[in-house]
């Protein structure tokens, strides 16, 4: 833990300096790739729209397929470990794509699995990540410690849209990937130079079974409990509609709206410095209305904003996707704080790992689907028609939480998940020596 109690948590807090550089680092490079892949496949591959959702939708895939036994592997391993195996994994599945240019043998195929084998990659880190930081940091640092981490990835984001725009431009899409290998190279590093050493998991025998009903147990915190279930279902019906819609922007502003790679890492860049504003003023909001109000404000209000996306044009037009896309960031990087906290602190650290893949399951698993989803719609009905009917889904997901118990209450709650009790070994079960 820290040394000191004096300044802020990036001044006084040496490990959690370390993870906030590698995560700003790793978020600067995932966004350059965010906008290359899919130019790739559009400027390079001349990849048509459903193919480009494929492309949007594999990372997401491996949510739905191993998102609920990884939550059980990382509460049993040391979870910096996971991450910086994830780590390396996803160095070498990305350094492939520009080696494969260079040779000319670079196609579609590949893509997509980079992308699903990289997305397999990211469970395992996403699920120790998130566990991680409350074993890291003190419990009245976490706030502070979750509103920093989203706010810089908000402004690594911007940063990566720009000048990856730009570099792509100049440089093409396939070299634009080098530059995600090197910030998961520096990401790595800081891993390995923490000096904080997690206690070891208990390390048990387990009887046939024992996943499958650790998996249940993950499930029943999640349903069983108002707040987190209304949480896990926001989730999913949001980033159903926000991937959509958000699987055919590059296409769109190719094709309608007639921007270059540049233009459209300078409007993602301008767009973005929303997320920047959530997580500075997410503490100062939640409180003076209270978290469980802010959340509603974060997430119903301002990415209602989504619906001035189909209105976008050229010239002036432009406009409609600062405003949206500023709205949408301000949301979700400020909702993502509050939530963060409420559950690093609600839930219990020994079942936290598999609360948090429960909840990835719906969350992330829902993301492929609405990938396919734009894709399928784009194709069949057109961009506009298509961003018209994904863009209302995201006012419209914040409906699960206006009509949950969160309305009902100022703040979230406090203290750890009423009436859980961890569930103690079988007593022929021995240690493993």
């Amino acid at each position: 833990m820290g040394n000191g109690t004096r300044g802020g948590l990036l001044r006084r807090h040496r490990d959690f300096r370390l993870l906030w550089s590698g995560e700003t680092a790793g978020r600067f490079g995932q966004s350059v790739t965010v906008l290359a892949v899919p130019l790739i496949a559009v400027s390079t591959l001349h990849a048509d729209t459903f193919e480009v959702s494929l492309l949007s939708a594999a990372p997401w895939v491996p949510w739905l397929v191993i998102g609920l036994p990884v939550g059980v592997w990382v509460d049993r391993l040391r979870r910096r470990q996971v991450m910086f195996w994830a780590n390396v994994i996803c160095f070498a599945l990305f350094a492939s794509v520009p080696v494969a240019a260079w040779a000319g043998v670079l196609g579609v195929t590949q893509l997509l699995l980079v992308a699903l084998l990289a997305g397999a990659a990211t469970v395992f880190f996403q699920t120790a990540y998130t566990a991680y930081l409350p074993d890291l940091v003190k419990p009245e640092d976490q706030a502070e410690g979750n509103a920093k981490l989203q706010g810089s990835a908000s402004a690594a984001q911007i940063a990566g849209l720009g000048c990856g725009g730009l570099l792509i431009q100049l440089a093409g899409a396939a070299n634009g990937m080098l530059v995600n290998t090197t910030t998961f190279l520096l990401a790595t590093l800081c891993l390995v130079a923490i000096r904080h050493r997690e206690s070891a998991p208990e390390r048990v025998q387990r009887p046939r079974g024992a996943m499958a009903k650790e998996i249940r147990e993950g499930l029943g915190l999640l349903f069983g409990d108002p707040f987190l279930r209304s949480l896990a279902l926001f989730g999913a019906a949001s980033n159903l509609a926000l991937t959509g819609y958000q699987s055919l922007m590059v296409v769109f502003l190719v094709r309608e709206v007639g921007l270059s790679s540049g233009e459209i890492g300078s409007l993602a860049m301008v767009s973005g410095i929303g997320g920047v504003l959530g997580a500075f003023v997410v503490r100062r909001v939640s409180a003076r209305l209270g978290s469980g109000r802010a959340l509603l404000v974060f997430e119903l209000v301002l990415p209602a904003l989504a619906l001035l996306i189909p209105l976008a044009g050229p010239g002036w037009g432009l406009l409609m996707i600062v405003l949206a896309y500023s709205g949408v960031a301000i949301g979700i990087v400020a909702g993502n704080v509050i939530k963060s906290g409420f559950v690093q602190s609600y839930v219990p650290s020994a079942v936290l790992g598999r609360l948090v893949a429960s909840s990835a399951f719906l969350n992330y698993g829902t993301m492929p689907l609405g990938a396919l989803l734009g894709g399928a719609l784009g194709t069949w009905l057109g961009l506009r028609p298509a961003l018209w009917i994904l863009t209302a889904g995201v006012p419209a997901a914040a409906l699960f939480l206006y009509c949950s118990p969160i309305r009902r209450h100022r703040d979230l709650p406090t203290g750890q998940l009423p009436g859980h009790r961890p569930q103690a070994e079988p007593e022929a079960v021995e240690a493993v020596r």
